[in-house]
């Protein structure tokens, strides 16, 4: 399993947030470069990055973030938030992102979703699949759908979608366990790759979504707030 250091960014800086509510907003001091870099020399090779101000206000505004990260780090960098057009993804592409994670799209304007997968190909785009009691939320998390999370994968695996990242928003930024129930549920339910994201706070989390099957998981506020050391992690680096 692959663990992936995440970034999160309100005005060009670093932050991170409780259950997706702006208000909780924590701002740490080291730029988003300089982070970046200390988890490639930790021998990290993914990074998730994520452009909160983008999505709220559904269109790219941290780009230069995105571009400076990518321009002076060798790092596989994912990245979403607010990439609602055919010039937004293909100003991240152009930016330097390897992957596209894209929520807001897939759930309200399925055909461009799909004209995306044609374009671009599944295997640079990641589903973002951000649940609230089963049900999809987008837009920053700021609106909530009616649409259960295992539907939504299916719909989306029929149109190619191979992976999958995941987000319980109840666990995000909690630091009290991942949601492994929701986890293995998607796991048993279809065939796509999950990368877990939310909740962990320690090696033991990891190894949890390592043994029920997850590809992959992002690691945010754990790292930020010293539950778990660079050290520790770079194992699955």
């Amino acid at each position: 399993m692959k663990i992936i250091p995440a970034i999160d960014i309100i005005n060009g800086k670093a932050v991170r947030l409780t259950r997706g509510d702006y208000d909780t907003k924590k701002e740490y001091s080291a730029e988003p470069l300089a982070l970046a870099k200390s988890f490639e020399d930790a021998g990290f090779t993914r990074l998730h990055v994520v452009d909160l101000d983008g999505a709220k206000a559904g269109a790219i505004l941290n780009l230069a973030v995105l571009e400076n990260i990518c321009t002076h780090t060798q790092l596989e960098v994912d990245f979403g938030g607010g990439i609602k057009s055919n010039n937004e993804i293909q100003s991240a592409y152009n930016a330097g992102a390897c992957l596209v994670c894209v929520g807001s799209v897939a759930l309200q304007q399925p055909d461009l979703f799909r004209e995306w997968i044609s374009t671009y190909g599944a295997e640079k785009l990641i589903l973002s699949a951000d649940v609230n009691e089963r049900k999809i939320a987008s837009q920053g998390w700021l609106h909530q759908s009616e649409t259960d999370v295992i539907d939504f994968i299916k719909a989306k695996q029929k149109d190619g979608i191979t992976r999958v990242m995941c987000t319980d928003i109840s666990k995000d930024g909690m630091l009290q366990g991942p949601a492994l129930a929701l986890y293995k549920l998607v796991i048993e339910e279809t065939d796509v790759k999950i990368i877990a994201s939310g909740g962990i706070a320690s090696m033991e989390d990891i190894e949890a979504l390592k043994k029920i099957g997850c590809e992959g998981a992002v690691v945010g506020k754990a790292i930020y707030e010293n539950k778990i050391s660079l050290k520790e992690l770079s194992a699955y680096a």
